[in-house]
């Protein structure tokens, strides 16, 4: 068993709580929304949460952002001791989600093992980040992690398996159902079912089959090219955080042998890249409290764009009353966002300002009105594309591309202790 990166392991679900208050979205969505966390938190109240056990990172830089680390600690510590957990040794779990428009998203929870990740540029492991990954951001999570006895998992990891060999013929192999209930906030709905062993066996047969070195080289057309088997979907610095604590905590004990320790393994939700839910969509740019008319001037000089030399890159640019299709002339990236990206980083960093990464195009033109600021609307990126681009050049530009809606994210349900 577990021939790969993705293992069983302890999980750890509520027991006789209210799952629709138990169960909330991603912390990095909603990040301009504070009206969103708003009604979570009303919705939520006082009942048992993984509210409690987050941090949205709408609150990272706010001055209290100590105290609601610490208090998530407390909320940890007091969840277990009051025993509202039920653990689940050796286990994986299949999980079916109804997005919000009806599409079913099938998928595995598990642990994957951080000593077979490396999120650097150029990484050859077989787990990679898909997109650069911002060292400055991993910081303030290992705070989150640093003291906490849990973690809670919106990591959701790509396998390429266009002939559904892994997930898909678990559905209906498990007779327990663990969980089944509606989401909050348009969230959907969700079951989960808990895989015995003769099913996990069955999973980890069919990833060491996509795993086999002879058959990712056909499949890629390659030659000695080192095995990706999954690739970063969602979470990617959740997972970066995973990864830099375990290395920390190797560092503080260097006598110490690691290899059993809880921390070496991080909760995560594998899914087909083929799956009919997923569908690629653009991340847009919000970029606010800079002076509007200079920074457009540099990008339009820098970029090179214009109306009409066509190009294969573009992008939309509004602000104000005013909005534009700007075709980019002069690209320093392969992809219009990288293009875009690598300009607005050394502005940003040159002259100040703030740049938000928002789902949907409406959404980024309302706020830009809201804050006086300019919104960019990308092009989608083909998913197709995303494991050969990996596999040639190495992560993505940074928040590249997303995985559906953002109410149509992972919801933290299951938790597993990190500590002895």
């Amino acid at each position: 068993m577990n021939s790969t990166a993705f293992h069983n392991a302890d999980i750890l679900l509520p027991k006789g709580q209210d799952m629709n208050k138990w169960s909330v979205i991603a912390c990095d969505q909603y990040t301009s929304e504070p009206e969103y966390w708003d009604e979570v938190y009303a919705n939520v109240g006082s009942a048992p949460s993984t509210l409690n056990l987050i941090l949205p990172e709408l609150y990272l830089e706010d001055s209290d952002v100590s105290e609601r680390i610490e208090n998530i600690h407390k909320s940890m510590d007091k969840y277990l001791s009051d025993g509202i957990f039920e653990e689940y040794k050796d286990a994986m779990i299949y999980v079916e989600r109804t997005q919000g428009n009806g599409i079913l998203r099938q998928g595995i929870v598990g642990a994957i093992d951080l000593e077979k990740y490396d999120f650097s540029k150029g990484s050859t492991s077989e787990v990679r980040a898909t997109e650069a990954t911002v060292i400055e951001r991993i910081p303030p999570r290992i705070k989150v992690r640093q003291g906490a006895q849990l973690e809670l998992p919106h990591i959701m990891i790509l396998i390429d398996d266009p002939d559904n060999t892994v997930i898909e013929p678990i559905a209906g192999k498990s007779d327990e159902k663990l969980y089944d209930f509606q989401l909050m906030q348009n969230g959907g709905s969700i079951k989960g079912y808990l895989l015995g062993a003769e099913a996990q066996e069955a999973v980890d047969k069919a990833l060491s089959a996509l795993a086999d070195p002879s058959a990712f080289a056909k499949k890629y057309d390659l030659k000695d090219t080192p095995v990706l088997l999954y690739a970063m979907g969602d979470g990617n610095h959740s997972l970066a955080t995973a990864k830099e604590f375990y290395e920390q905590l190797k560092k503080s004990a260097p006598d110490k042998d690691f290899s059993n320790h809880p921390a070496r393994y991080a909760l995560a939700e594998i899914v087909n890249l083929h799956s009919p839910a997923l569908q690629f969509e653009a991340i847009h740019r919000l970029v606010y409290d800079v002076d509007n008319a200079m920074l457009i001037a540099e990008l339009t000089d820098a970029l090179g764009l214009s109306e009409t030399e066509k190009s294969d890159q573009y992008l939309i640019m509004k602000c104000g009353n005013v909005e534009r299709k700007l075709y980019i002339t002069k690209k320093s990236s392969n992809l219009s966002v990288g293009s875009l990206q690598n300009f607005l980083d050394g502005y940003i960093k040159a002259n100040g300002g703030k740049i938000d990464y928002i789902h949907g195009a409406e959404t980024v033109k309302s706020l830009a009105d809201k804050h006086s600021g300019i919104a960019f609307i990308l092009p989608d990126m083909d998913k197709s594309q995303l494991f050969p681009t990996v596999i040639a050049d190495g992560a993505l530009p940074r928040k590249t591309f997303s995985m559906g809606h953002a109410e149509d994210k992972r919801f933290y349900i299951e938790a597993r202790k990190i500590t002895e």
